[in-house]
């Protein structure tokens, strides 16, 4: 009996080593890149654009297929270029697919995609295929239950309309992401109306316009042309945001709608990438704005904005106005309370906005200075020119002296309390403004 079971184990262990050389001979006998014509080929009928690949190979627990520098190119009708590079992609089969002699993806592994979207003035977009359907059952890699992207990079921009290449409106990069039902015939497809995947998204660093994010966590979805940036929490300028943001690439000109709420953001940061604002306030900021608008095949692609919002800014400065410094000139006083050493500075802002046509109109600005408390409203433009068109009232918190009131009398000022008031107009420029006193109208 001893002798028989020690037969059988060598008879089970050399079975076990046979199974083992074959299961790592046969991915090398089965040399699947000598499908590579014929992959590129099927795929290029497919998404009717010109396809390479690098490489394929086989491993066999799990099944999957590996692909080495996999790209799509742009069609003619776009500037030469890629619309997608993947360093490596895995892809693990279906096996009982596989015995029916149908390829369905399980899931996939994106390492190092770079993704190059660009609209046409006339409409399409460069990942577009006209002549596709939504159908699954002509394009077997159409729905993908799982799909991971690893350090990937999207760059999204317009084409003028000389065909030229535009600036880029919106880019991502050290994008991870986990995707679910993701429909790639969908994606491709201009009539599909489907959900097209959905999941969570990270981004080490986003950008939309002028305005950069760090740290991006949000849900994403794509849907019907659509896609969704929802829960978005991400670090800007110092401070933090909260909110959602969603894209429509169905029109000619694709449009976008964000509602955003933020706290703490620098003023120092955010206008650093405006010549006209750079170094013209300080201060933390904090509110909510709505904005929407599309985005059009110009050199200014986001000119078309408008929406609403409010915002507050704490404990900061405007050195360019120094409006205190402007209302001692006119009644020659010297003390003004706590802004005298500094008269550009205030302890908050608070504003409402409206923005439309390059223009920001506010209709109740508070202004609350060391010395000096503001009430006005007016509009500043901001095509380029920074024309500022604003008016109100400035009151002196501190109580004056009957000298100093009856001087500043004679210069226009309102005596109430004991405090004086003066109407004023800000005209000029962002870079330049100028102040100026409003001639008193007597009312009696």
């Amino acid at each position: 009996m001893a002798i028989r079971r020690r037969t059988g184990l060598i008879v089970v262990g050399i079975a076990a080593i046979l199974l083992g050389s074959l299961i790592l001979a046969v991915p090398a006998l089965v040399n699947v890149d000598r499908y590579r014509p014929e992959v590129i080929s099927y795929l290029h009928e497919k998404l009717g654009k010109q396809v390479e690949i690098g490489r394929l190979s086989l491993t066999l627990f799990p099944v999957s297929i590996h692909v080495d520098d996999f790209g799509v190119k742009n069609p003619p009708i776009f500037p030469p270029g890629y619309i997608v590079k993947i360093a490596h992609a895995d892809a693990a089969l279906d096996v009982g697919a596989l015995l029916h002699r149908r390829v369905v993806i399980k899931s996939i592994v994106l390492d190092n995609p770079v993704l190059h979207l660009t609209s046409d003035p006339d409409g399409p977009w460069n990942f577009e295929n006209p002549q596709a359907t939504a159908s699954q059952a002509t394009f077997p890699l159409g729905v993908i239950s799982k799909m991971a992207i690893k350090r990937g990079e999207l760059v999204a921009s317009n084409l003028l309309p000389s065909d030229k290449q535009g600036p880029v409106f919106f880019e991502a990069h050290d994008i991870f992401c986990e995707l679910e039902d993701v429909n790639l015939m969908g994606i491709i497809s201009p009539s599909s109306s489907s959900v097209d995947g959905q999941g969570s998204l990270k981004a080490g660093r986003l950008s939309f316009g002028t305005v950069e994010a760090k740290n991006l966590n949000s849900r994403f979805q794509l849907a019907s042309r659509q896609a969704f940036f929802t829960d978005v929490k991400a670090e800007v300028y110092g401070g933090s945001t909260a909110g959602a943001l969603s894209f429509d690439l169905s029109g000619k000109n694709a449009a976008f709608k964000t509602n955003v709420r933020f706290s703490g953001i620098s003023m120092t940061h955010l206008l650093a990438p405006f010549q006209n604002g750079r170094g013209k306030m300080t201060g933390k900021m904090e509110g909510d704005l709505t904005l929407a608008g599309q985005i059009e095949h110009t050199p200014r692609p986001l000119a078309g904005i408008h929406g609403t919002g409010h915002v507050t800014v704490r404990d900061g400065e405007v050195p360019s106005l120094q409006l205190n410094a402007n209302l001692m000139k006119l009644v020659r006083f010297n003390d003004l309370g706590p802004a005298k050493e500094n008269p550009a500075s205030f302890n908050m802002i608070s504003t409402d906005l409206e923005l439309a046509h390059l223009r920001i109109t506010s209709k109740k600005i508070d202004i609350d200075g060391y010395g000096v408390d503001i009430d006005g409203a007016g509009n500043v433009n901001v095509d380029g020119s920074g024309e500022l068109d604003y008016q109100g009232v400035a009151q002196i918190t501190t109580p004056q002296g009957f000298f100093t009131r009856t001087f500043a009398r004679f210069a226009g000022a309102i005596v109430k309390d004991g405090k004086l008031s003066f109407p004023f107009h800000i005209g000029g420029t962002i870079a330049s403004p100028l102040f100026s006193k409003v001639e008193r109208v007597d009312s009696r």
